[in-house]
């Protein structure tokens, strides 16, 4: 809900910096590997209780993820950056989740509802992506992206502050996994609702239906 608004406050400092570090030679991939890493290490600290390192572990982690879709614009943008990138998100999501759930056995039953709430948002964001690539729709108002981005209550932006406040205020996990796991199911109930409204109507390749025009300046973003 809140990326597109984001993108006009970050993406001018990330684009400057993005191009100071490409210059240097340091490729987008390698920025994506180095921000993964730091999001390991970050579930890694919240399993010992070091929250507030967690914390900025994943600020780090969320910082290289800005940055390296900034040095692809500046150097390449690639199929496989964009599914890299997109892996390694999805997986540091989860994966801080499932570190409170080994941080605190009483945690256990909420990290499971909140990765089990994760799989809506995931899975019709994907699902919408593929749909898009094949009808050729873009994203212009969410930058230079690989694949279409759906948009939604529960986005990056959302997710991210999330987690960042469960890693400051650690004894708010059960509570935001609550909240944030019933936003997420709104997401997945909107984001199959657009789904219905773009392309319930539209046919198969194979179907005798003619094909939708293609209009490189269309975007079908809304939010539920």
């Amino acid at each position: 809900m809140l990326d597109p608004y984001m993108r006009t406050l970050i993406d001018p400092p990330l684009n400057h910096f993005g191009m100071r570090l490409v210059k240097l030679g340091i490729s987008s991939n390698a920025m994506t590997f180095f921000g993964f890493a730091a999001g390991l290490l970050a579930m890694g600290a919240i399993t010992h209780h070091d929250y507030m390192i967690a914390a900025l572990l994943f600020f780090i982690n969320r910082l290289a993820d800005g940055l390296d879709g900034a040095m692809a614009r500046h150097s390449q943008t690639t199929d496989f950056g964009g599914v890299l990138d997109i892996a390694c998100d999805f997986i540091v999501y989860a994966g801080m989740v499932f570190a409170f759930g080994l941080a605190d056995p009483e945690n256990l039953f909420y990290a499971s509802l909140l990765i089990f709430s994760f799989i809506g948002p995931i899975t019709t964001f994907l699902a919408y992506a593929i749909v898009a690539a094949k009808q050729r729709i873009n994203t212009t108002r969410r930058g230079i992206k690989s694949f279409y981005h759906l948009g939604g209550i529960c986005e990056g932006t959302e997710t991210a502050f999330i987690l960042l406040v469960i890693c400051i205020f650690p004894d708010t996990f059960a509570w935001v996994s609550i909240i944030y796991g019933t936003l997420c199911w709104f997401t997945t109930a909107g984001r199959l609702y657009r789904a219905y409204i773009d392309f319930g109507e539209s046919e198969l390749p194979d179907s005798k239906s003619a094909p939708l025009p293609y209009n490189e300046n269309h975007d079908t973003t809304s939010y539920p």
